[in-house]
């Protein structure tokens, strides 16, 4: 069942730990998701950042790589 995912312990990390993570992997390396509402999206968003607001979040969790880390914000 996919919704145990969410019970899943995860790990929080602060911005700047975020940013070095970024910074020293390539893109194809991480998945980024942003879990905003569109139009938050639209005004801001980090580059390369996928939106799947977090209303949506589980019925869209095919569309993130399993295998890679992942981090949302």
């Amino acid at each position: 069942m996919r919704w145990k995912q969410f019970f899943t312990p995860a790990e929080s990390m602060p911005a700047t730990e975020a940013k070095t993570f970024m910074a020293e992997k390539s893109q194809d390396e991480f998945n980024l998701v942003d879990v905003r509402q569109p139009k938050e999206y639209e005004a801001h968003h980090i580059p390369g950042s996928k939106l799947i607001p977090i209303a949506d979040l589980d019925k869209r969790l095919d569309e993130i790589d399993p295998s890679k880390p992942t981090l949302v914000y």
